[in-house]
């Protein structure tokens, strides 16, 4: 079919379209094979129309066709199955497995003999991978993100997904055109012809000597339809109306090199973008590749399917040996890869805790890595820093001018004549080392956070005259930034670092209400809106802004982009209290879907936030709505038990796992889903190893009246600036409120009390579990556990792998690992081992390494010889590759793409190695010894390699330059091995780590690589084999060659509790038997497993009655929690050394 041709197809499918012919339009779509309508696909999936589903997919793919089709066709016909099965409907399940599913038996038996055994279950959920489907609703919806990806990927829709960029009813505009022409050409033309058919060419009967009218100005169908007179045909229709002509579209705007007229300060001209071109992927943005599950092979898919090296490893869509499990999230530890596909019921909507600020609670922000942190600021000025998993409030801090002597006079003024000051807003910096406060009038103050309660002031900037309206951190140039914008009309960026400023954005005519940073293929840019409702958009330079367009209301509105930063949506309420939340087609400059089930006439500002790629939500009417962003309908609204304002504020944490809402009386509600509840509830158990007498904190009262009193003249506002008012609080106990602490009755703190060190001794002091050992191995030389929590894998000697799973049962309700009760020690009913590769040289000289993919699908691992890629469930090798020498030594996973590891070496070199396309993408050089440790850091995007020389590596991961080395500060006297290892792990911040070493245990920081603390044994005691964090970071378990095993506190690595070998090795075992390897289990903090080498694996837990290990030492200085206090050297005096 000719070009032509084809576009008059889509020029049908659009008359169809808007003329309604809704079963025509999709059958048309089919057989023509030019368009595959997502939406329509979409629809027929949710309804569970699944012979439709099906003959609509055959107009554009068949099963066999490639890959990525086969897994689209099974995935359909695996959901049509469990549907039957879980109706009970066996002979419809029987129908199903014979007609449709038996066609993948050729291609993967062990598959479909897992399927046909979902028959003999009472209910398929006893099925561990399923054990986690929902209902039929759910279960849809979460195959339905699968499915989209696919397709997306599939070859075979290439170019077939987006419906061409048509005004309306062009088809009706061709034929108008050809009418008028064919007017022109009569000889007798009248004034208003009567057209009464188009399937003869137009003539005018009767002549009357009048001319023909313009083609342009009298089209003969009647008028031409305005743009975007019709409405959109529905959210992912593809007959979207085009609207009504705009500058530049969104994107477009930074795509296109060309001149652009800016209004810029100069006073507007055609001033060059200056910016480079960027690709074309920006206007229609697609997953960004820090996702890995749509980072697929092009081109002839068969072709890649049929190479021998590996095919590319995907958090979600498996290769084909892992089908079953591919589907449901709840199969591997949600980390992340599994949030886009939770259902609504996973959204925070529990009230868990209800905090009393004591003002009113105008912005908060919750910590990017610690993320029960949540930071507060009030309509006086406070600002306060709770731990919500304790209750309790960390640092309250009322506003202060920190150096008044260097703010500008109209601020001093202002200040005297109206003392009253309100926090318009505080937001963390990405890392979480700053925050940001800005104020209401002119100044925004920057804090530094060095855990616990340690904040100090960072910077203080006189930023606008007026109020400062909003700030965000941003980086540039890889340099971070503080941009702020205010009531002069302008925005501002400023050096984090030193306060300087940098850019000034001049150009909106009305105060700027609020700005929201962004990047896109390494283009940085900043969307302001104005309260005229102006969106303007700005690059970092001073050519003025690239776009000028009208926000829905024309007010207050705010932007966010959801968090994989693929979609841009805006929140508005105008002055008449109309309120909207939009999606933005940044493509075209246009708004893409407007979301239902605002109030009518909202009662202030309504506030609104993103989480987990999926979810909207909004304060509005006294309670809290929410929005799945692929439906304008609102999913729900809660009340939170009631007590809300008519506008909350609201929050939600990075994981979606909590969210934080304003509620009446000063206070502020925490919702969290179930997830939520667990990490509360682990750190209500561990975050402070301090016992509390009473939960009631004294919450001070912040009086208004007599703060304006305090400050009325010019003398009391110097003494304001110099000190905090001491204020009654509501015990009436007279505080400095600058300082208030969470008062903790520890009881380790009393100095009256002597500290003594927990030593356990007996196998009654502990809970320890020796795993069964039916298959026989020399020793353990790795050991981790599943993301999931619910096995234990481990590595030995000989090359053979051990995965230990628990089972869900009455005694363990949550099916995760535990020493109260035993696992199996698992094997695929093929009876296979998962085996590494075998050098020549025996595999006991040979370094042993392996890592786990996150959602615990895949290991890869090498035991001196190639590295193996493994199926988890099935044991099966689905790869091998890198055969030496070089030997691979380490192995780390990137923790934004699966597809990419990083791979070190025995000859001291490390290979940054893409599974997908088998090739080494850079060879980093910095050690001269083996491999021994390597740790991403997807916070600061860099890579911490150690190595048997002892030295420390620090690389970025952008374009893998070295940043920094430094070798191991070894104790005097002492003389390691000469091939110690050097182990890294990141602490939870991603900022910290910790370094193991044969004789000592060090906690550095990544970007200064600086040594904060180190801990070193006793001269005469035995070396360190093995050391890691617990999985809050709160802990860190070490175990020794004389058989101990040690707890120290990380924040400041004293030792708290020793496990003695006669606690857990029965006196029958050889004293030669020592512990090689240590892991942490990854949701339970006080859980770890040791492996021996005597081939035995041992888990361990306190007593339940204690439910802890042991009692921290006193801390003399500062909080216990705080990693970075600047102590370095050894133990204490006080400290029992081994």
């Amino acid at each position: 079919m000719s070009s032509l041709s084809r576009e008059l197809v889509f020029l049908i499918l659009q008359f169809l379209d808007e003329e309604k012919f809704k079963e025509t339009v999709h059958k048309l779509e089919q057989e023509s094979g030019f368009f595959f309508n997502m939406k329509y696909f979409e629809d027929e999936v949710h309804n569970g129309n699944w012979d439709e589903v099906e003959k609509y997919l055959s107009g554009f793919t068949k099963v066999d066709d490639n890959r990525y089709s086969m897994k689209i066709f099974f995935e359909i016909r695996k959901q049509k199955y469990l549907e039957a099965l879980d109706k009970h409907d066996r002979s419809k399940a029987v129908e199903i497995l014979v007609k449709d599913l038996k066609v993948f038996a050729t291609f993967n038996e062990e598959l479909f003999k897992e399927i046909t055994q979902l028959l003999t279950l009472e209910n398929f959920r006893e099925n561990e991978q399923l054990s986690k489907y929902g209902d039929t609703k759910s279960a849809r919806a979460i195959m339905l993100v699968e499915l989209k990806k696919l397709i997306e990927a599939n070859p075979l829709f290439r170019d077939k997904l987006q419906f061409p960029n048509l005004k309306n009813s062009r088809l009706r505009t061709l034929i108008n055109q050809s009418l008028n022409w064919q007017h022109q050409l009569c000889k007798n033309p009248r004034p208003n012809p009567d057209i009464k058919t188009l399937f003869v060419d137009h003539s005018c009967g009767q002549p009357n000597g009048a001319r023909a009218p313009s083609p342009a100005n009298n089209p003969l169908l009647g008028s031409l339809p305005k743009a975007g007179a019709f409405p959109p045909l529905g959210a992912h229709g593809p007959f979207q109306p085009t609207p009504a002509p705009v500058p530049t579209p969104l994107a477009g705007w930074m795509s296109n090199p060309t001149t652009v007229a800016h209004p810029a300060v100069s006073g507007g001209g055609a001033i060059g973008l200056g910016a480079p071109s960027i690709p074309a992927a920006l206007k229609h943005p697609r997953t960004p590749p820090t996702n890995p599950s749509v980072d697929y092979p092009s081109g002839d898919s068969d072709h890649v399917a049929k190479r021998t090296r590996p095919m590319g490893i995907s958090e979600e869509v498996n290769l084909p040996v892992n089908v079953l499990s591919a589907t449901f999230p709840g199969h591997g530890h949600g980390h992340g890869h599994s949030q886009a596909f939770t259902a609504p019921d996973d959204l925070p909507k529990t009230v868990v805790r209800t905090l009393n600020q004591g003002s009113s609670p105008m912005s908060m922000d919750f910590h990017p890595v610690q993320q029960s942190l949540l930071l507060v600021g009030t309509n006086v000025g406070d600002i306060a820093l709770w731990e919500v998993g304790s209750r309790e409030r960390l640092v309250l801090r009322n506003f202060k001018v920190w150096d008044l002597s260097a703010c500008s006079m109209p601020f001093q003024a202002a200040l005297v004549k109206d003392p009253g000051v309100s926090v318009n807003r505080v937001i963390w910096s990405p890392d979480g080392a700053l925050f940001g406060v800005a104020y209401s009038r002119h100044i925004v103050q920057i804090y530094s956070y060095n855990g616990g309660d340690d904040v100090r002031q960072h910077l203080e900037i006189d930023a606008h005259v007026g109020g400062v309206n909003d700030l965000a951190f941003s980086h540039p140039n890889k340099q971070l930034c503080v941009i702020t914008c205010g009531d002069d009309k302008t925005i501002k960026v400023w050096d984090a670092a030193t306060g300087t400023k940098q850019y000034t954005f001049e150009g909106h005519e009305a105060p700027v209400y609020s700005v929201c940073p962004h990047y896109k293929e390494n283009i940085q840019f900043i969307f302001s809106t104005a309260l005229d409702g102006k969106i303007k958009a700005w690059l970092y330079d001073n050519l003025g802004s690239r776009v000028d367009y009208d926000a829905p209301g024309r007010w207050c509105t705010t932007m966010a982009y959801s968090a994989d930063g693929t979609r841009l949506f805006s929140c508005g309420t105008s002055k008449d209290g109309e309120s909207s939340i939009v999606e933005w087609n940044e493509s075209e400059g246009a708004v893409k879907r407007t979301y239902q089930g605002f109030r009518k006439r909202s009662l202030g500002v309504v506030q609104f936030d993103t989480t987990k790629n999926r979810f909207l939500a909004a304060g509005d009417d006294f309670s809290i709505k929410f929005w799945d962003m692929d439906n304008v309908q609102p999913l729900q609204a809660i009340d939170a038990d009631g007590g809300l304002p008519a506008s909350p504020r609201i929050r939600f944490n990075k994981d979606g796992t909590l969210l934080a809402v304003s509620a009446n009386e000063n206070g502020i509600k925490i919702l969290a889903n179930a997830d939520g509840m667990r990490l509360l509830r682990t750190l209500e158990n561990s975050l402070y190893d301090a016992s509390r007498t009473s939960e009631a904190m004294a919450k001070p009262t912040i009086n208004p009246i007599s703060a304006a009193a305090a400050a009325a003249t010019s003398a009391a506002l110097a003494e304001r600036a110099s000190s905090v008012v001491a204020i009654p609080g509501m015990n009436g106990d007279a505080r400095n409120l600058g300082d208030v602490k969470p008062r903790i009755s520890e009881e380790s703190n009393d100095k009256s009390k002597i500290w003594k060190l927990t030593e356990i001794n007996e196998p009654s002091q502990c809970r320890s579990l020796k795993l069964p050992d039916n298959v026989r191995v020399p020793k353990i030389s790795r050991l981790i556990y599943t993301n999931s929590g619910n096995a234990v894998l481990a590595l030995a000697s000989n090359a053979i792998h051990l995965l230990w799973k628990w089972q869900r049962n009455d005694r363990n309700s949550s099916g995760k690992a535990t020493a109260s009760m035993q696992p199996q020690l698992w094997q695929p009913s093929s009876g296979i081992l998962m085996t590494n590769d075998i050098a020549d040289s025996s595999p006991e000289d040979a370094v042993p390494c392996f890592a786990l993919s996150k959602n615990d699908s895949y290991v890869m691992s090498a035991s001196g010889g190639k590295i193996s890629l493994f199926n988890m469930m099935t044991f099966k090798t689905m790869t091998t590759f890198m055969p030496p020498p070089p030997a691979a030594t380490f192995l780390a996973f990137h923790p934004q793409d699966n597809n990419i590891i990083a791979i070190g070496m025995d000859d001291s070199s490390i290979q940054i190695y893409n599974v997908r396309v088998d090739e080494v993408k850079s060879k980093l050089k910095g050690h001269t010894k083996r491999i021994t440790g390597l740790a991403f850091s997807h916070v600061l995007n860099v890579l911490v390699s150690s190595g048997a020389d002892a030295q420390i590596c620090v690389w970025n991961t952008d374009g893998w330059e070295k940043q920094k080395s430094r070798f191991l500060q070894l104790p005097p006297g002492r003389t390691p091995s000469a091939q110690a290892d050097t182990r890294v792990q990141f602490h939870q911040d991603q900022i910290h780590f910790l370094v193991v070493h044969e004789t000592q245990l060090a906690i550095y920081e990544a970007t200064k690589l600086e040594c904060l603390k180190q801990w070193f044994p006793r001269d005469s005691a035995a070396p360190i084999s093995h050391a890691t964090f617990s999985c809050d970071s709160q802990l860190i378990y070490a175990s020794f060659l004389d058989a101990t095993v040690c707890v120290f506190s990380a924040s400041n690595l004293r030792l708290r509790c020793r496990i003695n070998p006669s606690a857990y090795l029965s006196g029958s075992v050889s004293s030669n038997v020592q512990p090689l390897v240590i892991a942490a289990h990854p949701q339970e903090p006080n859980q770890f497993a040791i492996g021996l080498s005597d081939g035995g694996v041992h888990v361990f837990e306190p007593l339940e009655s204690e439910g802890k290990w042991g009692v921290p030492p006193p801390v003399e200085n500062g909080s216990a929690s705080n990693v970075a206090a600047p102590s370095v050297g050894g133990p204490s005096s006080d400290q029992p050394q081994r």
